[in-house]
C-alpha cells in the first residue's frame, strides 16, 4: 500500500518595510493567522473546489514569530496550488506581507534541517539589530522555538 505523499515548504515572511515597525512593536505571526490568510487566498484564487482539494492535507507545522520562518505541509498533488496561493497572499491581518520560499522537500527531516539553519542565521541578525534592547527572555523564547522544530512529526 502506498503512503500519503507530502511536500513540506520552508518559507520566510517579510513584513512591509514601508510600514515603519520598530523592534518594540513586533507583529505577531501565529499559526492561526498565517493559516487563515493562506486558506483565504486559496479560496479567493482557486474557489471552493480548490480549497476543498487542499484543505485536508494543508497544515501550518511551525511558525517562528521572532525570525518569521514557517513550515507548511501539503499533499504532493496539491503543493503547486498551495504554493501559488501562498505567493498571492498580500497581508496577514492589517499588515502587508510577502512570502519567500526557502526550501521545498518531500521529507520533514530535510525541511527541519533547512528551517533550523535559517532560524539560527536570522536570529543572529535579529540580535545584532536589537542591540541593547535584546533580552534574555527573547533568547529563551528562541531556544524553545528551536526545540519545537526538532520535535516536529508528520
Amino acid at each position: 500500500m502506498v503512503g500519503f505523499k507530502n511536500r513540506y515548504m520552508v518559507m520566510e515572511v517579510f513584513l512591509d518595510p514601508d510600514k515603519g515597525f520598530s523592534l518594540n512593536e513586533p507583529i505577531i505571526i501565529t499559526q492561526f493567522n498565517v493559516s487563515k490568510a493562506i486558506k483565504d487566498s486559496i479560496l479567493l484564487n482557486f474557489g471552493e473546489c480548490g480549497l476543498a482539494l487542499s484543505i485536508n492535507s494543508f497544515q501550518v507545522k511551525y511558525v517562528n514569530p521572532i525570525t518569521k520562518i514557517c513550515i507548511f505541509r501539503t499533499s504532493r498533488v496539491e503543493h503547486q496550488q498551495v504554493w501559488a496561493a501562498i505567493t498571492m497572499v498580500r497581508s496577514i491581518g492589517n499588515c502587508p506581507v510577502v512570502f519567500n520560499l526557502l526550501d521545498i522537500s518531500g521529507s520533514l527531516e530535510a525541511c527541519k534541517r533547512a528551517a533550523l539553519k535559517c532560524d539560527e542565521f536570522k536570529f543572529e541578525q535579529y540580535k545584532l539589530s536589537a542591540g541593547d534592547s535584546f533580552s534574555p527572555d527573547t533568547q529563551q523564547r528562541m531556544q524553545n522555538l528551536l526545540e519545537k522544530i526538532k520535535t516536529l512529526e508528520h
